[in-house]
């Protein structure tokens, strides 16, 4: 079954391609030819979602999903939240990202977060969600150098090492994006 994949970060494609099997044949907006940056303009995770989903959608006319994935930092009231890839500035670069974050939370004891995804597929007249919640906290420094964005300083609830220490397999294990796309796998199956 061919799926778009609304998404420019070959990092998730191939994380997602993985997650949900050879049945599945991913398409990527790269693979396209779609260069487009589709504007995240919605206060919401599952606002964003929806723009991504019906944009491409609309563009191809094939069954397509979106995601949108933010940390949510309980110290500092779910910031960065819907902003978690724009934190540090436009150019959405992880590094400053983390860098402001850590800044922000220095000296607080309150370290607990949670990394929430939201999926939005997209079938003709048919929109369905799915979404995924880890719970984990931020330590003080990056500690690894697999995986991207956040994943250098976000423990999950129930291990000992960051998501940037685990291979891709582990942190499927725990991810909020693993647990959101399992149930599109599942609801796709059934359809």
């Amino acid at each position: 079954m061919k799926l778009i994949f609304a998404s420019h970060n070959e990092n998730k494609v191939s994380e997602i391609q993985n997650l949900l099997g050879e049945r599945f044949n991913l398409l990527s907006l790269k693979e396209l030819s779609y260069y487009d940056d589709i504007p995240e303009t919605s206060e919401t995770l599952e606002g964003n979602s929806i723009i991504k989903a019906d944009t491409v959608f609309e563009q191809f006319n094939m069954p397509c999903f979106a995601d949108d994935t933010g940390l949510e930092v309980d110290a500092l009231g779910g910031e960065p939240g819907v902003y978690s890839a724009r934190y540090g500035g436009e150019d959405k670069n992880a590094d400053k990202n983390m860098d402001l974050l850590l800044k922000k939370l220095h000296g607080n004891s309150n370290r607990s977060a949670r990394f929430r995804t939201v999926i939005t597929y997209r079938i003709q007249n048919e929109t369905h969600q799915f979404e995924g919640v880890i719970d984990g906290n931020i330590i003080s420094e990056k500690i690894g150098t697999y995986g991207f964005g956040y994943d250098p300083i976000f423990i999950p609830k129930g291990s000992q090492k960051t998501f940037a220490q685990m291979s891709t397999e582990e942190k499927n294990q725990f991810s909020h994006r693993s647990r959101a796309f399992e149930k599109l796998r599942i609801f796709l199956g059934k359809n």
